[in-house]
């Protein structure tokens, strides 16, 4: 096994979770098996309880485990696979340790951070390396770990100190560092700045680990003499240095990196067991870049939600409207609109926010209202949807966005004023939703409903299901407390909201669509989680086609677009998610 740890220095959010999926990309691309582990120094078991604000999204992995957004960059690279165990916690290694000692495991004696709290790191990290991510059920060869934080924060000094240790371990030649730094450019005098990165070399070999390379995050490319500098006061060769700087695409990143010479590197200085460089898996990625730079037709999404100061709150939502864009050849815009501001109470205090709201959501070609928790915004979210239904435009609500959707039918075509969730109305006299029987408000953590679980479609006429290929079900993420009252269900779909996804028993209701419109469909499950950059979840797929114009005709050709339209020829068009991601074949645009 071959361990990558990837480190940060100056500042977090400067781009590691992307720089380690991409390093795991471009060997992927060489044939290896690659798995990927994230650490959070925070003292949170898992993610579960963040708001979006703390840390964006919390993304949720088949087996349920509630995680940091960047373990979706790893799946959506690398398509692979992962477990909650992927992502580490001190929260979960401190809870694991004073478990044993409860036990009696440590035979009475004093339990510390060194040793007891850095072996358990070790073998946490050592067993998870081992697990398969690929569908083949292959061990991985490498395991990229990235370190949240900056070199120097006092939580994450266990780690460091852990993996200090852990490189004599495992031996020199099974491990390196990546060290991801910024390096700054002053308006002022427009030079780049070296030193901050020169303190956090610094400061990292100060705690045992020597870089062997430098990622330097940029937003213009570096000239060959900064490169040197850094070379000279940071103890690595000038071919160690790497520029990242800012690209227009991030599928651009992994071609940076391969450019300037990360596989080779990487292949000697671990003894990489590479026959071949560069294979189909990153030829797709430069197809896909040059494409992205390429599109000229625009498509805009109106996206209506409650944490919209902070994409990335909807990090997995904008890579799947992403995704499905550039299937069809087209640019997106998302315009990001805060559900309260369409609200009338935003009309009498600010009402120039007000018309600006609704502006975005008049002149949008779709609607997308994604999954959220908690009452503010709600009314406003259904007034969007409200909109979207009465206009014939494209909607997709996701989670939270479909349960508001059969709560506006309910209020606007069934008329019942006061149809209501009773996550926010517990006394409403018609509850369209409500809590699970699993449900336990005492607690907030794991109390939802979480995973990979079966829908099964029940209507052979679903757009959906000819979507996903006509299939009898899907297996898709879910993360909710409430859900569509089942017992209502007949008085929709007498006025034509059909149920046409249910689960196995049939007491789940799924998925949502409206007779007669161009495309109004909501799904109690989360299908970004699972879209791919060549893989696009279909309920995205087809709101973006239906917001182009082009459903109708997708539809009629059996769920085929025509060659200018995608990026795959005739004989490999489908939307399919189960599509081989090398299998598929790109057309010049």
């Amino acid at each position: 096994m071959k361990y990558i740890l990837v480190t940060g220095g100056v500042i977090s959010g400067i781009g590691k979770g992307i720089i380690a999926s991409s390093v795991g990309t471009i060997l992927k691309s060489c044939g290896l098996h690659v798995t990927a582990i994230k650490i959070d120094p925070y003292i949170n078991i898992d993610a579960g309880t963040f708001s979006p604000y703390e840390h964006g999204e919390v993304f949720v992995l088949d087996d349920g485990g509630e995680v940091d957004l960047d373990l979706g960059n790893y799946e959506r690279f690398l398509d692979i696979c992962l477990i909650k165990d992927n992502n580490l916690t001190t929260g979960k290694i401190y809870q694991s340790v004073i478990n044993k000692e409860r036990r009696g495991d440590y035979l009475g004696k004093t339990v510390q951070v060194v040793p007891h709290i850095t072996d358990a790191i070790q073998d946490w990290v050592m067993k998870q390396a081992k697990i398969s991510v690929d569908d083949d059920g292959v061990e991985p060869q490498v395991c990229v770990i990235e370190l949240g934080g900056t070199v120097g924060d006092i939580e994450s000094m266990p780690f460091i100190e852990a993996f200090r240790q852990f490189q004599f371990k495992v031996k020199r030649e099974n491990f390196c560092n990546i060290h991801v730094s910024l390096i700054p450019q002053p308006n002022t005098t427009g030079e780049h700045k070296t030193k901050p990165t020169q303190n956090s070399v610094r400061e990292l070999r100060g705690l045992g680990l020597s870089p062997d390379l430098i990622m330097c995050r940029c937003s213009a490319a570096l000239d060959s003499s900064v490169k040197e500098k850094i070379s000279m006061f940071c103890h690595v060769k000038p071919t160690q240095v790497i520029c990242v700087h800012d690209v227009s695409s991030l599928y651009k990143v992994p071609l940076l990196l391969e450019a300037q010479g990360v596989v080779d590197y990487l292949c000697r200085r671990l003894n990489l067991p590479v026959e071949m460089r560069g294979g189909k898996m990153l030829t797709k990625w430069k197809e896909m870049a040059d494409r992205s730079d390429r599109l000229l037709e625009q498509v805009s999404i109106a996206l209506v939600g409650k944490y919209t100061k902070l994409s990335d709150s909807y990090t997995s939502v904008i890579k799947a409207l992403e995704h499905s864009a550039l299937a069809i050849n087209h640019k997106l815009e998302v315009k990001y609109i805060d559900s309260a501001d369409l609200e009338s109470t935003t009309l009498a205090d600010e009402p120039v926010k007000y018309h600006e709201a609704w502006q975005k959501l008049c002149s949008s070609h779709g609607v997308l209202v994604p999954g959220g928790f908690g009452v503010r915004g709600t009314e406003g979210k259904m007034m969007a949807i409200s909109w979207a239904r009465k206009q014939n435009k494209p909607f997709l609500g996701v989670c939270l966005g479909m349960q508001l959707a059969v709560c506006e039918f309910a209020r606007n075509v069934l008329e019942w004023k006061d149809a209501n969730s009773t996550e926010f109305n517990p006394e409403t006299e018609h509850p369209v939703v409500i809590d699970m029987p699993e449900h336990n408000p005492g607690q907030m953590g794991r109390t939802m409903r979480l995973g990979k679980r079966p829908t099964i479609f029940r209507s052979s006429s679903s757009v959906l299901r000819k979507l996903y290929g006509d299939v009898e079900y899907v297996e898709e993420r879910h993360r909710h407390r409430f859900e569509v009252n089942p017992e209502l269900k007949n008085h929709f779909e007498k006025k034509g909201l059909q149920f046409v996804g249910q689960d196995v028993e049939g007491e789940r209701m799924e998925i949502i669509e409206l007779k007669d419109h161009c495309y109004f469909v909501g799904v109690q499950y989360h299908p970004e989680f699972t879209s791919r950059p060549i893989k696009p979840s279909p309920p995205y797929f087809g709101l973006l086609l239906a917001a182009a114009g082009k459903l109708h005709s997708y539809l009629a050709r059996g769920c085929h677009l025509s060659p200018r339209d995608t990026y795959s020829d005739r004989s490999s068009c489908s939307s399919s998610p189960d599509m081989d991601v090398l299998d598929l074949k790109f057309l010049s645009v």
